[in-house]
């Protein structure tokens, strides 16, 4: 069931280009949670030697690693649907959803019918080349036909207000009153 309250935004962009840190600063304007599907394969990949790391061959094996658990109980799914039921029992006003798959945000937008759920691209220009990753959930995040984009690339200082903005019109266009 839609609340009027509460808004999912599936957030997603190439690694870099500031999405925590967009998170983060939302968080200075609503309640919010921020969560990954990725964060159970991460718990997984600590237990067996993955110390955080973001290299080229950690984002592969983590990327990897999360497919096959998808295709073998959809623990990603699973995981981001827990939370999302635990988030409308509490007082926060946004879930940001980190999905880096297409099909994975296909899967969990469709997953979500009856809530309202946006997808957002962040984009940065800062030079680096897109598909440099060597994995598919890294490489193929433009692929996904998202409601919104928005490119971070303001002044740091100018960048919470802004983003607060575009936060404030997504719920407003879809007439929520967060």
């Amino acid at each position: 069931m839609q609340r009027k309250d509460k808004l999912t935004i599936v957030i997603n962009g190439r690694g870099g280009v500031g999405k925590d840190t967009l998170c983060d600063f939302t968080a200075q304007f609503y309640r919010v949670r921020n969560i990954s599907s990725v964060d159970p394969i991460k718990e997984i990949a600590r237990m067996h030697g993955w110390n955080g790391e973001k290299d080229l061959k950690s984002r592969k094996f983590l990327s990897d690693l999360k497919r096959v658990f998808t295709e073998y109980n959809d623990l990603p799914n699973r995981y981001m649907m827990a939370q999302h039921a635990e988030f409308l029992e509490t007082d926060e006003q946004i879930l940001f959803v980190h999905i880096r798959e297409s099909d994975q945000i296909a899967t969990f937008v469709k997953l979500m019918e009856g809530h309202t759920v946006l997808t957002l691209l962040i984009r940065r220009d800062d030079g680096t080349p897109v598909g440099r990753y060597g994995n598919v959930s890294d490489d193929d995040v433009e692929s996904y036909p998202y409601d919104y984009y928005y490119d971070n690339n303001a002044p740091l200082e100018d960048t919470p207000a802004l983003f607060a903005t575009l936060i404030a019109k997504m719920a407003a266009d879809h007439g929520l009153e967060l």
